[in-house]
Parts: structure tokens; sequence; C-alpha cells
């Protein structure tokens, strides 16, 4: 059952981002009149099944990587795709039909001159290229606006220090609960996400820290605890800012874990631990962590009706576990927000992606990180797919296709042959020989894409070697 929800995980998506890629050069393509010659759901290479809608065939093809839009007349990509365009002869049309796996009964059309993508003019063969990493842009964006007007946006807390961890990087560097985080890293006034965010690429690494306390200034310097998993390091400050008021509502309980033999019940609100009133989530985490295994009394309230219920903790990864989980829909705080407001957290939320990615590649480029610390390849991205869907689930798996398809956008535009930021580069190679009386070949622009593909298949190389790597580290 695990297998097949982590292959479902994977299929859903990879295949959202992958398609809503080819569909944004689909559409642009259909928009401005090019017709399609195919369009591969899933694969590269030539169909081992399709179907013929229209004037197009859509199908699955033989090498399970990506997906594919082929149009008439763009034969650059041809031999990477399953193939030239439709042939023009009886003889060389039986072949081609043979080859793809297709049967069109239909008398050879000849796909007039104004439909051919090589002979549109340059910003026609722009639009379509850009099509598709507009398309991850929208879906990247789409996600959160989405999630923001359905249900609002959450609240960014102030950086004041509400629970600091035994043992931790915050209680090393002599942090206190009330601090509030004036400076971090050389940044003034941050943010508790801009924080939390910039640690995750410094593990071990000691920086500048100040806090303000009772009206002072407290200059600290902070080295983030490395945490890995998968193979792949992170920094953790070990400290969380104070959650204010919130309540503490279960919402399921775990099997064979105290709380499933009590009387705790799902829709309880927990109001005390050991008669001690309690606010928030952190505090009753830090309660529990202190009472360790003694008894437990839980003061709550089901059906505006008083209770306590009896129960006590066991310790799994030096943490203290009663064996409940939280209501996560009462526990986010989220303000409603219009659509103005819906947009603007879409746009911060993809910014703050594209920060971290940015700082983590500075990272390797200057030698402060290690490349098998930050790229993964197709096993670790299929892992990665795997390991949220067990622990977060489909909300989880939603927020991994925003960070995937806006990854994907940006990594299409650099520009590498084969990738569309590779031909958009060559329609300007070829803008400027035509200044001189001259043009760049079909010949040349196959062996460009073929260098480039060979750069692809070596950079995936790289990456698997990476991801294989880290199951040996």
């Amino acid at each position: 059952m695990t297998i097949l929800i982590s292959i479902l995980a994977v299929l859903f998506v990879l295949g959202v981002a992958i398609n809503i890629h080819e569909f944004g050069h689909f559409i642009a393509a259909k928009m401005l009149g090019i017709r399609v010659e195919a369009y591969s759901f899933f694969g590269i290479g030539k169909f081992i099944w399709s179907k013929k809608l229209g004037d197009t065939y859509y199908g699955i093809a033989r090498f399970p990587i990506g997906a594919y839009v082929k149009l008439y007349g763009d034969e650059a990509t041809s031999t990477l795709e399953g193939g030239s365009s439709k042939p023009a002869s009886e003889e060389e049309l039986k072949e081609w039909l043979k080859e793809r796996n297709l049967n069109n009964p239909n008398p050879i059309e000849k796909v007039p001159d104004s439909e051919l993508y090589s002979l549109r003019p340059r910003w026609h063969k722009f639009i379509v290229m850009l099509g598709g990493p507009f398309m991850n842009f929208v879906l990247a964006l789409g996600i959160p606006f989405t999630i923001a007007m359905i249900y609002g946006v959450q609240t960014n807390p102030a950086p004041i220090v509400g629970v600091v961890l035994a043992g931790g990087a915050a209680e090393k560097a002599g942090i206190k609960v009330g601090d509030r985080v004036v400076n971090f890293e050389g940044v003034e006034n941050p943010s508790w996400e801009r924080i939390r965010d910039d640690a995750l690429l410094i593990p071990e690494k000691s920086v500048d820290i100040t806090v303000e306390r009772n009206n002072q200034r407290i200059p600290l310097k902070i080295s983030p605890s490395k945490v890995t998993e998968n193979g792949q390091s992170a920094g953790m400050i070990d400290f969380m800012p104070d959650a204010g008021t919130e309540p503490i509502v279960v919402g399921a309980i775990q099997k064979d874990m105290p709380a499933a033999s009590s009387d705790l019940q799902k829709g309880d609100w927990i109001t005390s631990v050991n008669g001690k009133a309690i606010r928030n989530t952190q505090e009753l985490r830090n309660l529990i962590n202190e009472i360790k295994d003694q008894p437990i009394k839980l003061g709550i309230n089901r059906n505006n009706e008083r209770k306590e219920v009896e129960t006590h903790a066991v310790q799994q990864n030096d943490e203290w576990y009663i064996g409940f989980k939280f209501d996560p829909s009462l526990l986010t705080n989220r303000e409603r927000v219009g659509v103005v407001g819906a947009f603007t957290d879409a746009i911060d939320q993809n910014v703050r992606i594209l920060r971290l990615t940015a700082k983590a590649f500075s990272q390797v480029g200057t030698g402060e990180r290690s490349a098998r610390d930050t790229v993964s390849g197709p096993i670790g991205i299929v892992r990665t797919i795997s390991d949220v869907a067990a622990s977060t689930g489909f909300q989880g798996l939603v927020f991994l296709l925003m960070v995937i398809s806006l990854n994907l956008g940006v990594m299409n535009l650099l520009p590498i042959p084969m990738l569309d930021g590779g031909q958009i580069v060559m329609l300007g190679i070829d803008k400027i020989m035509s200044w001189f009386g001259k043009t760049l070949t079909l010949g040349a622009q196959e062996k460009i894409n073929l260098a480039g593909f060979a750069i692809l298949m070596l950079l995936m190389l790289f990456t698997t070697f990476n991801d294989v790597s880290r199951f040996f580290k």
C-alpha cells in the first residue's frame, strides 16, 4: 500500500509539473495556428501507444523521462522526439506510421506552409518556447494564490522567542525565552521566516545574531545544529517563535500510544496540563517533555463540558509524546485576504523559494556548500516526493508541486541547448546572423541540440550518482 501511494504521489507531482510545461508549448502553438504533430503525455522517443484527435497524435512514448510536444516543421529536435514530421510520400508514410505504432487510414495530407513552425516569424517561435516556462510559473503562483483565497494567508509570527530547545543551538548561544531577534546574519529586523530559511543553509556555521532583551541589544553568536536527512544536511536554530494563543484540539489519536488507551477523544480541546493553563501547542510540548514518564492529567473541554483525562507519555527520538495529532485547521493562524492580498502572498512565497535556491547555488560556487548537499537527481526527487507523501500527505505534495514547477520553469530558461532558454538563444543568434545575410542551418541546430542533450545526460548522471551515494553516506 505504501509503495502504491509513493508511485501515485510521484506520478501526480512530476506528471502535473511536466505536463503543464508541455501544455504551455502546446496551447501557444495552437493559438498561433501552428500545427502540432504529437503530444507525448509521458516519455520521450517513439510512441508505444497513441490516439489521433484532429491533427495531433496524443500518446505515451518509449523512454519514461519527461514528456514533449512535437510541432510540424520543427526538425531541430526530431531525433530526440521520435523522428521527423509527417512524410510526403506513401511509402514513407507507411513506415512512419509503423515506427510509431499508429494507424491512420486517411490519405496523405499536405500541411499548409502557414501551419509549419519552421516558416513562422521568430517572435512566434519565441512565444512558443516561452509558453512552457510561463505555464510553470502560472502553476507555481496559482497554488498559493488558491490556498490563500480559500483559507487565508498564514500570519508570519514576530521573531520573539517562545521556545528554546534544551541543549540546542539557541541555548548554547545564550538565547532566552522572551528575546526578540533584531538582527540575523547582518539583516536588520528579519522576519521569523527569513531567520528559519537562512539557517537551513548554514549548518554548524557560526553567524552573528542580535537579540533585544529588557530594552537592550545583546550581540551573540549562533551555530545552527546540523541535521541530516536522506543524505542532505540542513541547519536548525533550535528555537521557535511565540505562537500566542491558539486552540489545542485533538485531530487524530495514534494507535499503540498512551492516548489510545486513555479517555482522550477526537475533538477534545485541551486547556491545561496537571492543573497549569496552556496557551498553545508549544507550551503543551514543553510541559510534556518536563513531566516525561510521570502521570499526566489533561484538562479538556468536550462539547462545552469540562473533563479531566489521565494519561502518560512515552519517549521517541529524545522527545516525549502522548500520541495524538493536533487539528491543523485550528492550529494555523490565517488571515482572510482579498485577491490582491492572495496574489501578493503567492509572489512572496515564490520569491522566497527563488532566493533560497539562488543562495544555495551561490554557496556551491564559493565552496561553502557541497553539490551533494544541494543538487538532487531523479532518484532524489522521487525519494523526496515519497517522503513528503508519507509524512504530510496531499497538502505537502501540493506545496512540493509548487516548488518543483517553479524550479522547472527557471531551469528551462537556462541558456542550455535542448532547453527552452537554449532555443531562445539560438533564435537570437539566427536573428544576428540574418543581419549579415546568413542563417542558422537545420544541421547546425541539430548538432547544437545533440550537444545540449549530451550535457543534460551528463548532468543527470552526476545528480544520479549524488543520489545513490547518499544511500551509503
